[in-house]
């Protein structure tokens, strides 16, 4: 059997027209925002009004009617240029919008999935905690059902797109009872944005996405209505390690096109920068790193388009999207890194994109589960014990 990933005609269009956008409308004006550390409203409009937000939802949520494959061609080419914006669509549809779609009720993909798809609000999902992130099944935060209510405890951290002006809701998982034998059951809970005992922290000053949100979250006897549970309760775990994998994909297309920024401004850079009276392009040494580059982001693309494919043809994708993940963001840091290389001096100076790359490159290896989970999650797929 061959694999054939050619895109089809409206997935190729999908393709062109984010480039041109990141090319045209975030390059130019991404830079000033990261340094301010500041989030960029401005363009996440443009991006709802362009439909992103809602790209693999159905049209009667107020989707694009799209699919995966569609939101990670979009994810790559925003990366080739900013990792910010980036993960700003991914976190929003993964984390944010994509959890209500796969386990909400009717009633709550109506309510909440319009305005998430639109772009007119931004969704959260609140896993991590300080004592909790790749561990997430030491969950500390609670919710006790009282009469029509959940009463939520604890806090959570390291969140995307938790505390912009236009987020709208969290998604929490917290402890809701016990099992058998003790073990924590854990549930999934929507906490709209501005409940009373919810509290969001100021943003966080990161090595890099300084363009992103990212907020500790904390929960002082929050009540929302039992309704707002969403799936099944004590199914939580499951949800999210559902989300989880799904997410890799996206983090891999996203992490593949931060790699291939990293071979785009290299090779401008090696054709314009010139010294001992010739272009540094002309070096050996400089094709070479180029050519390991460009190599790596080659088959960085074959590894998440292949497990995109798995996942939209309902095959079991699991294994696929940990390598995906895995590799993309072990490359990315390595692109990253040569990148930097070339550039010299200039490429440790803010002013240029490579710069930012470098500094974005490195979370990749830690966000959406390590890469140690990864191989954990590999290893298990062949067979050995957990």
């Amino acid at each position: 059997m061959s694999l054939d990933h050619t895109l089809s005609d409206e997935h190729e269009e999908l393709r062109r027209t984010v480039e041109e956008f990141a090319h045209d409308v975030v390059a130019p004006k991404i830079g000033d925002f990261y340094e301010r550390h500041e989030f960029p409203y401005e363009i996440v409009r443009e991006m709802g009004r362009m439909g992103l937000f809602g790209l693999p939802f159905p049209e009667e949520y107020g989707g694009m009617g799209g699919d995966y494959l569609a939101l990670c061609l979009a994810l790559e080419e925003l990366a080739r240029v900013d990792s910010s914006v980036a993960i700003t669509l991914e976190a929003g549809i993964s984390l944010g919008a994509m959890p209500v779609f796969r386990f909400g009720t009717e009633e709550q993909k109506r309510e909440w999935l319009p305005r998430l798809c639109s772009g007119e609000m931004l969704g959260a999902f609140g896993l991590t905690e300080p004592e909790g992130g790749s561990d997430a099944g030491g969950t500390r935060t609670t919710a006790v059902r009282e009469g029509d209510e959940w009463v939520i405890n604890g806090t959570k951290c390291f969140i995307t797109n938790s505390g912009t002006d236009i987020t709208g809701l969290v998604t929490v998982t917290a402890v809701t009872g016990r099992a058998d034998g003790g073990r924590p059951r854990i549930s999934s809970i929507i906490v709209p944005a501005g409940t009373p005992g919810f509290t969001v922290a100021p943003p966080y000053s990161k090595v890099g996405w300084n363009a992103s949100d990212t907020r500790e979250l904390s929960f002082a006897d929050v009540r929302v209505p039992a309704a707002n549970l969403l799936g099944e309760e004590g199914r939580g775990y499951a949800q999210f390690l559902r989300i989880l994998d799904e997410g890799r994909i996206a983090i891999a297309a996203l992490g593949t096109g931060l790699a291939q920024g990293c071979v785009d401004e290299s090779v401008r850079y090696a054709r314009e920068r010139r010294a001992f009276g010739r272009a540094i392009g002309d070096n050996q040494a400089i094709q070479f790193k180029l050519a390991d580059m460009e190599t790596r982001a080659y088959l960085s693309r074959l590894g998440w388009r292949d497990a995109a494919s798995r996942l939209l043809r309902g095959a079991p994708f699991k294994k696929e999207a940990a390598m995906a993940k895995l590799h993309s963001s072990t490359i990315a840091v390595d692109n990253a890194r040569d990148a930097t290389q070339i550039h010299g001096g200039y490429g440790f100076m803010n002013e240029f994109p490579v710069a930012r790359m470098w500094r974005d490159a490195k979370i990749l290896e830690i966000g959406e589960g390590t890469s140690e989970v990864q191989r954990m999650l590999i290893a298990r797929e062949l067979g050995f014990p957990g």
